[in-house]
């Protein structure tokens, strides 16, 4: 049985071509993709202690994992990312404490440690913003009486407050890494337009341009097209909010 797309999920997902208001490009290679439907996702899963039944699992144009539409005992209908191993019949719940299935959203407090989890809650009541992308999940380290440690799926490690909402189990869709688009005409139907490689160019629209056949970029570190360092220079805040958070940087040697 084939479940109908729920009109109220759905909302037109606008094109600005890489264009702001006065129309001007600022973002560059953008431009040209479908036209798609944005599926509204609960992020915040405050629907708590109702049990909610899985009636499809759907392919969703605007991210790479796939996503779960829920038939909430009280009537309601939400999308949600699926994560592995739910399956159509399923039913998961949402509450301050759960059993340990793929699906079920808790507390962070309430979840045993090394038990992959993914939509991590940065600010307890804001909604999932960390580890939504296909195949990936977070791992819990240890607790403390105020925080908990999360290994996130970069190698940092992380503190989180113990009453931010998690969702168990990775993430679906772990092949989409592989995945081969096997022509130009998929990326530009993804809205993504060619790239010019700076040392292609004059050197008046580039710094690495000009120079007679093929030459290096002749710099000692490449340089984007308004003449600013690249690959490599630091574009984080120093005094970012979430660095006293940060327990071990991703940038750290694995050992």
């Amino acid at each position: 049985m084939k479940i109908k797309k729920s009109k109220k999920l759905l909302k037109l997902n606008p094109k600005n071509s890489g264009r702001n208001n006065s129309g001007k490009i600022t973002v560059r290679h953008q431009g040209g993709r479908q036209k798609r439907f944005l599926r509204t996702i609960d992020w915040k899963r405050n629907q708590l202690d109702i049990p909610a039944k899985v009636a499809s699992i759907e392919y969703d144009p605007n991210r790479t994992a796939n996503i779960a539409l829920l038939f909430y005992a009280n009537g309601l209908k939400n999308y949600i990312l699926a994560p592995k191993n739910l399956k159509v019949g399923d039913t998961i719940i949402s509450s301050q404490s759960t059993d340990i299935k793929p699906g079920n959203s808790c507390h962070l407090i309430n979840i045993p440690v090394g038990t992959p989890i993914h939509n991590l809650e940065i600010m307890p009541g804001k909604g999932a913003q960390m580890v939504r992308s296909a195949g990936n999940h977070a791992q819990v380290q240890s607790k403390e009486e105020d925080k908990i440690l999360v290994k996130l799926p970069s190698g940092e490690i992380r503190a989180f407050k113990p009453n931010c909402r998690v969702t168990i189990g990775s993430l679906s869709n772990p092949e989409h890494k592989h995945r081969k688009l096997g022509k130009a005409g998929t990326k530009r139907l993804m809205g993504i337009r060619p790239t010019v490689r700076g040392v292609a160019q004059h050197p008046g629209s580039h710094p690495h341009g000009g120079g007679e056949g093929r030459s290096g970029i002749g710099m000692s570190s490449p340089k984007s097209p308004w003449g600013k360092k690249t690959l490599g220079k630091k574009t984080r805040r120093k005094k970012k909010y979430s660095n006293k958070l940060i327990i071990k940087s991703r940038h750290q040697k694995r050992r």
